[in-house]
């Protein structure tokens, strides 16, 4: 099958009332094998040209992010870049993204979580991240995200396979069951070197908690600086002492992919 009758049968697919989920994840199998040793520039306008508007960045302003900030503004493509801003961010992190929005002309959608802080410790008590991590982010992350998505077809992520062993089999592009998009990951075969090359070539903002010993940057009560010697390692800090490395949002796309269904 041609690229162009795979682009035109996943269109279909996934923008039909009732998307075949089983049919898309197959057709996925073989835009994977086709895009296999392709650039991300050729991802990401191979998807440009199969999704357009109903395609968008998601960010939290790490290495990824910023890159993929940088190279969809030289490859003059005008995807709407959003972050879920959980209300607990680091003030470097909103700086970055001021940051971004001035270099690169851009308008940085903001995606809140329907409970304020203060609505959240009245129906779930203080500090629930440090009871309930995972109840926290899916409250603050994965329902606000699920929302937003709710009416697009792609989801551009910065995740790379080096991050950690959960994300070790993570494809080009994916089916999301939970948020009903298409994943798209155009850096999944890049290290963390190679990211940190381009952004100190390119000259590319990012957040300075990096250079004080921050390998990877969430909400402040969950992120700590962590000495990082190993490329899996590279989300250590997060959850810190906890069986956690994930906060929720790509966690669908890793069961469906591992056979397990919706989540």
């Amino acid at each position: 099958m041609s690229s162009i009758e795979l682009k035109n049968d996943l269109y279909r697919l996934v923008n039909a009332d009732e998307p075949d989920e089983q049919m898309i994840a197959e057709q996925l199998v073989e835009i994977n094998r086709e895009f296999e040793h392709s650039s991300p520039e050729e991802v990401l306008q191979w998807a440009w040209s199969q999704f357009g508007n109903g395609m968008v960045l998601g960010t939290g302003f790490g290495p990824s992010g910023v890159w993929l900030i940088d190279r969809l503004s030289r490859m003059k493509l005008p995807v709407t870049v959003f972050y879920l801003d959980t209300q607990l961010l680091f003030r470097e992190t909103y700086k970055l993204r001021d940051d971004l929005e001035s270099r690169y002309d851009l308008s940085i959608v903001r995606v809140t979580p329907e409970l304020s802080v203060e609505e959240q410790a009245e129906q779930f008590g203080d500090e629930l991240w440090n009871r309930n991590p995972n109840r926290c982010c899916f409250v603050r992350k994965v329902l606000p995200l699920r929302n937003y998505l709710r009416d697009k077809s792609a989801w551009i992520t910065g995740v790379r396979r080096s991050q950690s062993s959960s994300r070790r089999d993570t494809p080009l592009f994916e089916w999301d069951p939970a948020n009903g998009v298409v994943k798209i990951n155009p850096l999944v075969n890049w290290s963390r070197e190679q990211i940190w090359q381009e952004i100190t070539y390119l000259d590319i903002p990012y957040n300075p908690l990096h250079d004080e010993g921050f390998p990877s940057i969430g909400c402040i009560p969950c992120t700590q600086p962590a000495d990082v010697k190993d490329e899996e390692e590279e989300r250590a800090g997060r959850w810190k002492n906890l069986d956690k490395t994930e906060c929720g949002i790509h966690i669908s796309s890793q069961k469906f992919r591992n056979g397990s269904g919706s989540a």
